[in-house]
């Protein structure tokens, strides 16, 4: 679930700034061997999901050195970037964006980034991941108005402005394939689709798990006929179904509601987990750090320690 959507303004900070806590993020060996299967260039004129030398050993900010950008960087077949578990990452959709993070891939809105900042990111050798959410209609989006009535029904708790979509709609599907030409036009390497557990939740329409697999699977297909990785966002339920069909998973807080045992598949498969707690204020951060980053559940996961509204702030577990 996207924690709350703000927009991006992009800006390069120091290393050292104070908003932002570079970590040891490096598990493994140097990500700048990497070449991201193939080298090629995933059929969108981006950097094939290379991992590059994404990392310059910055110092860190509560965590000593951040060493190499990343473990497990690889490439998947026909040049889709597919991570090997402990890769880093950086998550953020709101606030201004810190282009300097020391990690292997930045996961950043869609909308809201722009070609520049996207070749920027690669140059530097980072992976880029352009978010949207896949399930929901939101109101503000430039492409909101190409709902039908019919492919929207329940509004999202605690989410204004965004409803649920009927993920069988086929109206609902050539949306998801324009965001998907959108993300290939801008050079993302990858895409994080948000929202496809909506089976599981009140959405107004009666959606089966069936549904919900055939929908998540034409998502992936969809985005690997484009030459973008894709990640499976949450949905522990059908992890089973569709670990073979997706890239890498991202999932939010397995550990506050012991769940985490259900991504096992995916470290099994020798792909990324990327893994958020989340904590209230960043007073709290080192402790909730502590906490996770031990937890025998989380093995081989890529876990950070954010802020609900998903800003620059960040912790990662060693």
């Amino acid at each position: 679930m996207r924690r709350v959507g703000l927009g991006l303004v992009v800006v390069g900070f120091a290393l050292g700034c104070s908003s932002v806590s570079h970590t040891g993020d490096g598990t493994g060996g140097s990500a700048g061997n990497d070449s991201g299967g193939t080298g090629a260039s995933g059929g969108n004129g981006a950097q094939g999901g290379s991992a590059g030398s994404a990392g310059v050993g910055a110092s860190g900010g509560t965590g000593g050195t951040a060493g190499s950008a990343g473990a497990g960087a690889g490439g998947g077949s026909g040049g889709v970037w597919s991570p090997g578990p402990g890769t880093s990452w950086q998550w953020q959709l709101t606030g201004t964006l810190d282009t300097s993070v020391d990690v292997a891939m930045y996961d950043i809105d869609l909308f809201d980034v722009d070609q520049a900042t996207v070749q920027s990111l690669q140059a530097a050798g980072r992976v880029v991941i352009c978010y949207f959410s896949a399930g929901s209609r939101e109101d503000w989006r430039s492409d909101a108005g190409q709902f039908q009535a019919a492919d929207y029904e329940n509004p999202l708790d605690d989410w204004p402005g965004e409803t649920w979509l009927d993920v069988r709609s086929s109206n609902v599907r050539n949306i998801m394939k324009a965001r998907l030409d959108l993300a290939v036009s801008k050079g993302c390497d990858g895409v994080e689709p948000d929202n496809v557990d909506g089976y599981s939740n009140a959405t107004g329409f009666p959606l089966t798990e069936s549904d919900q697999v055939d929908y998540n699977r034409f998502l992936a297909s969809e985005a690997h006929g484009r030459g973008l990785s894709v990640g499976l966002k949450n949905a522990l339920d059908l992890v089973p179904q569709l670990v073979t069909h997706f890239d890498w998973a991202l999932n939010e807080e397995c550990l506050s509601y012991d769940e985490c045992s259900a991504l096992a598949p995916f470290i099994s498969a020798g792909k990324a987990v990327f893994h958020v707690e989340y904590v209230d204020s960043q007073s709290e951060g080192s402790a909730r750090l502590g906490a996770v980053c031990g937890d025998s559940t989380t093995t081989g996961f890529s876990t950070l320690v954010k802020m609900w509204d998903l800003d620059a702030w960040r912790l990662a577990c060693p």
